[in-house]
């Protein structure tokens, strides 16, 4: 290799969870790090700054939990069931289908609770996430479901600003407006990238190593329609617009392997008609509609498509949004009658500029939403008639209150009898995609023999194999905080 001043030891390419993980881990060795950030600064923390900032870990239960958290009234009265490290590896087995590396999986599983301990220690915030993970029970007390039960102060936006002022405070050197475009490879190492700047000034930096961590290409509408198929540049984005998979194909265009799944990825239920319903950074997340379990989806022709209480939300709604662009003008509506509707998330349901509309019949609220008021009428008198209403409603469990029509309703079926009826549009929000790039546990980039690529490192959801298809929710932040931390402690 070429002997000459690096402008750094470590650089890392990206602003996210994962990427702003990486650099701590990194500058708490000592290490001189670079932090390269697409976006301008106000656009920045990549799909990070999106999210609620919900994070998936093994936990003993409550107790354990109150060392981590932050004081809240409620925690008196709070049922925090344990999530084992074998409940973490059976749900990302079971929402994959088996298609997970075994290997990334355990490490994902063992690490995330010492991670975030670590984190913390370092002035990272959490809390617990009642809004959204918890229903109050008539008792008064609050039941937590679904395995994910931890989540950052401020959500996304508050996940970004402590780690990027921890880092800062580590001596990272974050900078803004920096897209790189290419790896530099001497004697088969990675040596450095090439960048170009927001002035469109291209150069050449240098580090002993370099750190991918990006994300995917779920911003690009071609790479979409090339690789998850048809329809899918028509998919909303969530997230950051800057996720184009450009270090993608650079890393592979060096002999980098795929990893994981290039034909799934993560995409929700998302709000179809608010006119700024992509990378939207006031609202972030809020844009989703995850209440679903409570009532019915029915596509244009006013029928229903998918089990909406197959399983927790946590274990649905990233693939749900897939079966929403598969329907008729990739649209469907999620319906609710006046007794469910006090249970929709607020922070979701309750948000400026929602796509709603309310009716006081079901064929009238057919009528103002397009679909066939005769359709509809049916979808809606079959379901509730096949409701065994013997069986008591709880949110809090898979209760087995069935709908025994086609497709069923496995939990939660509650009949739509009571008006005002609510009806919210609702399209394919698209988050990540599931295939990056193959590494081993520690991220080091591997070849397609299997070697790895000297010096390449990768993190979050440039990382490929942890999902296929589905994902546990909170489980993209958590591989984000245990992949980023182990590649930032050797490179």
């Amino acid at each position: 290799m070429s002997n000459r001043q690096n402008s750094a030891d470590v650089i890392i390419v990206g602003g996210g969870n994962a990427a702003l993980t990486a650099a701590i881990a990194a500058a708490t060795r000592g290490r001189r790090v670079r932090v390269l950030e697409r976006a301008p600064k106000g656009l920045d923390g990549g799909n990070s700054y999106y999210t609620a900032g919900a994070t998936r870990m093994v936990h003993n239960g409550l107790d354990d939990l109150l060392q981590l958290v932050e004081a809240d009234d409620r925690h008196p009265s709070t049922v925090a069931p344990p999530y084992s490290a074998a409940d973490y590896t059976a749900d990302i087995v079971k929402v994959t289908n088996g298609r997970n590396d075994t290997e990334l999986t355990r490490v994902l599983v063992e690490e995330i609770r010492p991670t975030m301990d670590w984190l913390h220690s370092l002035g990272m915030r959490y809390r617990l996430m009642y809004e959204r993970q918890a229903y109050s029970r008539p008792d008064g007390t609050h039941l937590f479901w679904g395995g994910l039960h931890v989540g950052n102060v401020g959500g996304g936006v508050g996940l970004v600003e402590t780690a990027t002022a921890i880092a800062i405070k580590h001596g990272v050197r974050i900078e803004y407006g920096m897209e790189v475009t290419d790896l530099i490879v001497e004697s088969g190492h990675v040596v450095g990238v090439r960048v170009r700047g927001e002035d469109g000034t291209e150069t050449e930096e240098f580090a002993e190593s370099v750190i991918l961590g990006a994300g995917g290409f779920e911003a690009n509408a071609e790479m979409r329609r090339t690789y998850l198929g048809e329809g899918w540049e028509n998919a909303k984005v969530r997230g950051t617009p800057f996720n184009t998979g450009g270090l993608l194909e650079a890393a592979l265009r060096i002999g980098a392997a795929r990893g994981g799944d290039w034909h799934s990825c993560h995409s929700v239920q998302w709000d179809a008609f608010n006119p700024e319903n992509e990378s939207n950074r006031e609202l972030t997340n809020r844009l989703t509609r995850q209440s679903y379990p409570l009532g019915i989806i029915v596509n244009k022709d006013g029928r229903r498509f998918l089990d909406e209480g197959e399983d927790f939300r946590n274990y649905t709604y990233a693939k749900y949004g897939k079966v929403i662009l598969q329907q008729p003008d990739s649209t469907a509506w999620q319906i609710f009658d006046a007794s469910l509707r006090p249970l929709l998330r607020s922070e979701e349901y309750d948000m400026p500029g929602i796509s709603v509309t309310t009716a006081d019949s079901i064929a009238e609220l057919a009528a103002a939403i397009g679909v066939p008021v005769e359709s509809l009428v049916m979808t809606v008198n079959e379901y509730n008639a096949s409701i065994d209403t013997s069986i008591p409603l709880d949110h809090n469990v898979k209760d087995g209150r069935a709908a025994r029509v086609e497709p069923p309703k496995s939990n939660w079926a509650a009949p739509l009898s009571t008006g005002p009826f609510y009806a919210y549009g609702v399209t394919c929000g698209i988050t990540f995609t599931f295939g990056g790039l193959k590494s081993d546990i520690d991220g080091r980039v591997l070849d397609e023999s299997g070697t790895p690529i000297p010096s390449l490192f990768v993190c979050g959801e440039m990382l490929g194999g942890l999902f296929s298809d589905n994902y546990p929710g909170g489980s993209g932040l958590a591989a984000g905080m245990v992949f980023g931390r182990r590649a930032g402690m050797i490179a």
